[in-house]
């Protein structure tokens, strides 16, 4: 074992359990027992199809909080294995171009990375897809954990994101990854944005969605 691995020991992404030997990403505890989200789940507007790890309670809330907010960036590799493979099985057509939803400059700045950016470089290295910006936030909104209400959530998100390289967009299958999808608004608008620039196809993939069935973050 290298000096590295004895000072910081591996650790569960979910629980912080250091890892046993054969263990990746995951104790088996938490491999065995997180709160898997199903493949069957309510249609979003403007998405073709979408998908989660896990439903967004217990570890899988507090290990997200950790990621976004304590700059535990090392945790987009292990969510972006788990996730890549959840991907595969339920895609296996693949897709031709991979993106993200991007957080506003500011939130950026403040944050010091843009953690679904790194998911989808997380993600593309599995799928062996280079990641492609195809959405811009043109308006820094409210954070959506802060409103209650599905049809608050839509309005806050209404044009705040706008298509870039529209011309790579023409009848392609995108796959769009996003951190968290509660109510579903921000991953709706973000699809309408890239169908109305000319994608044939959106697809999200979360790392954790809300237990309750969405209708329309």
């Amino acid at each position: 074992m290298s000096l590295l691995k004895l000072l910081y020991p591996p650790k569960c992404v979910l629980c912080g359990a250091i890892l046993e030997s054969g263990e990746q990403d995951l104790c088996e505890d938490c491999r065995m027992d997180a709160p898997e989200y199903p493949l069957f789940r309510t249609k979003l507007p403007f998405l073709d199809g979408w998908l989660a790890l896990w439903y967004y309670e217990d570890t899988a809330r507090r290990s997200l909080l950790r990621y976004k907010f304590r700059g535990r960036r090392s945790y987009a590799k292990c969510y972006g294995r788990l996730l890549a493979a959840k991907i595969r099985a339920r895609y296996p057509e693949g897709f031709d171009l991979l993106t993200w939803v991007p957080i506003s400059s500011p939130r950026k700045l403040r944050r010091g990375f843009d953690q679904v950016e790194l998911l989808a470089k997380a993600v593309g290295r599995e799928l062996d897809m280079e990641p492609v910006r195809l959405l811009k936030k043109i308006r820094h909104n409210r954070p959506q954990s802060g409103i209650s209400g599905a049809a608050q959530r839509r309005a806050n998100v209404l044009g705040a994101y706008r298509s870039v390289h529209p011309e790579r967009l023409r009848g392609k299958r995108i796959l769009m990854l996003d951190d968290i999808i509660t109510t579903g608004a921000t991953a709706s608008e973000c699809a309408r944005v890239l169908l109305t620039a000319g994608a044939g196809e959106v697809h999200c993939g979360a790392v954790a969605a809300a237990r309750h069935d969405p209708k329309t973050k």
